[in-house]
C-alpha cells in the first residue's frame, strides 16, 4: 500500500489517517520501524512539521514509539491496544496468565462448537508453523507463530467481541511470551498444542477448554517455557 499526497485542508488529520491505515492494515506490522521523517515528507508531499505532528499524535495514542537515535516503531495496532499495552505492561505475570487462561479457554470451547473446515485447516497449518519455528530455534519467529496460532483459535470461536478484545491484547501478550521464551529454545520446555487442536476438531469443548486454560500457567512454572 503506497502513501498518497493529501489534500491541503486538514493536512495533519489526513496524514494521521494515512499512517494509522498503514498500521492497521498490516503494512507496518508491530515491531517494525516506520519510514524516516524525510522519507515520509517525500512520499506524502507535505511539510516536515505536518509529518512530525502526525507521528507525535500517533505516539501519544499509543500506536507508535519514538526512540531517539533509533527511529519510530509500531507498538500497537489500535488506540485501544496501545492503551492496554501502556496500562498493563507492568502487570503481574500471574494476572496476565489468569486473563489469558480465561479468554483462551472460552474461545477454545466455542471453537470446538463452531469451527468450520476452513478454521481447522488454518489451525493445522499454523500449528505446524509453530512447531517448525520451535525446532529452528528462532525465538522471535516462534513468538510470532505462537501468537498467530492462538489468535486463530480465538477466531474459530466466531465471536466478534472476543476476537477484537483478544486482538487488542495481542501486543501485550506477545511481550509477555517474548520474556518467557528468552533467547534460547530448549527441547525440554517445548509445549505441545496438538491435543487442543484435536479436541477442537472432535467438537469436544470441555477438553479444548481444559487444554487452553492450562497453557499460560505451565509457562509460569517454567521460566524459559515455550509459551502457550
Amino acid at each position: 500500500m503506497s502513501l498518497t499526497s493529501p489534500r491541503r485542508s486538514g493536512l495533519t488529520d489526513q496524514v494521521i489517517a494515512q499512517l494509522r491505515n498503514q498500521i492497521t492494515s498490516g503494512e507496518w506490522p508491530v515491531g517494525s520501524r516506520i519510514p524516516t521523517e524525510p522519507e515520509l515528507v517525500e512520499q506524502l508531499g507535505v511539510a516536515r512539521n505536518t509529518v512530525r505532528e502526525a507521528v507525535r499524535a500517533l505516539a501519544h495514542n499509543g500506536l507508535l514509539d519514538i526512540r531517539q537515535g533509533s527511529g519510530t516503531y509500531v507498538v500497537a495496532t489500535s488506540e485501544l491496544a496501545g492503551v492496554m499495552h501502556r496500562r498493563f505492561a507492568e502487570a503481574s505475570p500471574r494476572h496476565i496468565a489468569e486473563v489469558r487462561s480465561t479468554l483462551e479457554s472460552s474461545a477454545a470451547r466455542l471453537a470446538a462448537e463452531r469451527r468450520t473446515d476452513k478454521d481447522l485447516g488454518q489451525l493445522e497449518t499454523l500449528l505446524a508453523r509453530r512447531d517448525e519455528a520451535w525446532q529452528a530455534g528462532d525465538a522471535e519467529q516462534f513468538v510470532a507463530a505462537d501468537s498467530t496460532f492462538h489468535l486463530a483459535v480465538v477466531a474459530a470461536s466466531h465471536n466478534e467481541v472476543l476476537i477484537e478484545l483478544y486482538a487488542d491484547l495481542g501486543d501485550l501478550l506477545r511481550d509477555w511470551l517474548r520474556d518467557d521464551v528468552g533467547h534460547e529454545l530448549g527441547p525440554e520446555n517445548a509445549m505441545d498444542h496438538a491435543r487442543m487442536v484435536a479436541a477442537i476438531r472432535a467438537g469436544d469443548g470441555e477438553a479444548a477448554a481444559a487444554e487452553a486454560a492450562s497453557y499460560p500457567f505451565m509457562c509460569l512454572r517454567h521460566p524459559a517455557a515455550a509459551g502457550g
